[in-house]
């Protein structure tokens, strides 16, 4: 977590989120409702200052007279003004509390849109975590543009601009005394906020690192636990709430300046207040209805002001997330390439690699001049010691990866000209450690096409042999299986995994290390479920176990990014070379 204080110096100089942009971008469009609030502010706070003028004909007026029915008169308008209150408060919870609440839900479901729209690259290099709090969490503040916030921030001011009016038409030098110390707390609050907004966003930062942190932690506890390591994590944890400490603690502390500031300054105000409304009531140019009325409205000017400490760290906040929400959004989809403009309806399935290099990082080549055809309805096989390229060369075939050079094609389409999800449509991938979801096994089966139909859902159970299994659940193909497939075993999983590209029915298939993790009798069934897989479709395969792989068309022996061998299973022992040694060093396994 060291690079997050690097990082906070890099966000200052970031572009940021403008008051002005978040007006246009989230306020503008819901005007009509924010000028409803904003009418009934108006008369909220209008309202709000029939007391403090009524108090001053209660004691200059009214208790003078004698007049009962006078009396009566002002508490009835006094208790409609508060009514009044109530209403409009109620009204402006239920209008803009619920409009940001929906804004935020909104805003959620756009940040999650564009997080799956973004290339696999951007998800190796981002703990799954941290983009959970990125989407649910730093839209939040949102709520304070258009809720709360808002309200308190204009309704405030419009009752402070009015009660300066009035305390200035009562007693001008009064007003102009509580003014001096108002206007220092004004200056103090504005260098708070500037400090505390890049807090506020590196604070998102570190949020997210913890959060990402804590999920690795949680979906791999079986490994901390098998190793002893719950010590160690436990040390990284709290290493990680210990800096949103730190962070919190600064912001904290320029919150509290601007708070016992207000404290100090209000109280030499309110002190004056008395000394100078004393000297006028005892020189009787000031009556004590007035010097009444003057205090009930200086609480209605300063305390809009006193409340901006709050309001201020809202906005600040809200500002702060929306920062890095644009940053987010900015990032360019997959699918945003001006270069991706051909749509496939149809595939053949013929893929061919032309002197294709791919590198993970700049200068550092892990495929070199890659060139092989995999005609439509073909297997290929790929085989080698790990880390000489097998996987990547998958991946530029699901166009999970871009090649630095060269060209992969689809049927003679360039791959990188093509809209992806166009080409996906036609492509299953099974992997080595299958990802499943929580639900049931129905559930995930279905995942690639939920409407498919109970026959083809059980033909799919069938080619796999997932029916071996499910036959003895009591729940039978509605068994829940625990988050990522916990209460299967690795076959079952493998299985299931099957199925569900059977149900996809893609031309095109990944197999990657389908078979690596199963014991013998599981892997047979698995092998007849894998020939029902590839049939009539474009297939390649990882293997390490050399035997599932005889019958391919092509096998590819990858070391060190280079195809070192090619040819059948039969060729390839013919020749005596890499692959020979490992299938014969397997065999006496």
């Amino acid at each position: 977590m060291q690079h997050l204080k690097d990082a906070s110096t890099k966000d200052k100089k970031k572009p940021k989120v403008s008051i002005k942009k978040a007006f246009r971008d989230i306020i503008w469009p819901r005007r009509n409702l924010v000028f409803i609030g904003l009418v009934l502010i108006v008369i909220r706070s209008l309202a709000g200052l029939v007391l403090p003028i009524q108090s001053k004909v209660l004691l200059d007026e009214v208790v003078p007279s004698g007049n009962e029915s006078d009396l009566y008169m002002l508490i009835a308008i006094v208790i409609g003004a508060i009514t009044i209150q109530a209403i409009t408060s109620f009204l402006l919870t239920r209008i803009l509390s619920v409009q940001a609440q929906y804004l935020i839900s909104e805003l959620r479901a756009q940040v999650q849109k564009k997080v799956l729209s973004l290339p696999i690259s951007f998800f190796d290099n981002t703990k799954s975590g941290a983009l959970v709090s990125r989407i649910m969490s730093d839209v939040e503040g949102v709520r304070n543009l258009i809720g709360t916030g808002l309200v308190q921030l204009v309704g405030g001011t419009f009752t402070a601009i009015i009660s300066l009016i009035i305390l200035i038409k009562i007693n001008a030098w009064m007003t102009l005394f509580v003014f001096v110390p108002l206007s220092i707390f004004g200056i103090v609050a504005l260098k708070a906020f500037k400090y505390i907004r890049p807090i506020f966003r590196t604070r998102g930062k570190i949020n997210a690192e913890v959060k990402g942190r804590l999920t690795e932690t949680l979906a791999g506890v079986r490994v901390i636990k098998a190793f002893n390591a719950e010590a160690q994590e436990n040390k990284v944890f709290e290493k990680g709430v210990n800096e949103i400490y730190q962070n919190v603690k600064k912001s904290l502390t320029a919150t509290a300046i601007m708070t016992s500031s207000s404290t100090f300054l209000i109280g030499i105000a309110t002190t004056g207040i008395m000394g100078i409304g004393g000297y006028y009531m005892i020189q009787e140019t000031m009556t004590t209805g007035e010097f009444l009325e003057f205090t009930f409205l200086l609480a209605f000017m300063v305390a809009p002001i006193v409340q901006m400490s709050n309001i201020g760290s809202q906005l600040t906040e809200a500002l702060a997330g929306l920062d890095r929400t644009e940053e987010l959004m900015n990032t360019m989809a997959e699918d945003e390439d001006e270069n991706r403009t051909v749509i496939l309806d149809k595939i053949n399935g013929d893929i061919e690699f032309n002197d294709v290099s791919f590198s993970y990082e700049e200068g550092k080549e892990v495929l070199h001049n890659i060139n092989f055809k995999a005609p439509s309805g073909s297997v290929i096989a790929l085989v080698g010691s790990s880390g000489s390229g097998k996987s990547t060369i998958a991946g530029l075939s699901a166009t999970f990866l871009n090649p630095k050079s060269g060209k992969v094609t689809i049927d003679g389409q360039d791959m990188s000209k093509i809209k992806l999800s166009s080409y996906r449509e036609h492509l299953g991938v099974v992997l080595q450690d299958e990802f499943l979801f929580e639900g049931s096994i129905r559930e995930n089966i279905l995942f690639p096409r939920p409407n498919a139909t109970e026959d083809q859902l059980q033909n799919a159970v069938k080619a796999a042999y997932v029916n071996e299994f499910t036959d003895r659940f009591e729940d039978g193909l509605d068994t829940l299986i625990g988050e990522r497939g916990v209460k299967l075993s690795g076959g079952q999983r493998q299985r299931l995994a099957i199925a569900r590209a059977i149900l996809a029915d893609p031309k095109v298939i990944i197999l990657d290390e389908a078979t690596s993790n199963l014991d013998t009798e599981s892997e047979a069934l698995i092998q007849k479920s894998l020939a029902e897989l590839v049939k009539e479709r474009t297939t390649i395969v990882i293997a390490h176990r050399l035997s599932t792989i005889k019958k391919a068309d092509q096998i590819l022996v990858i070391e060190a990014g280079h195809i070192a061998e090619r040819g059948t299973h039969d060729e390839l022992i013919a020749l005596q070379g890499r692959y020979y040694d490992l299938y014969t060093y397997q065999a006496k396994i």
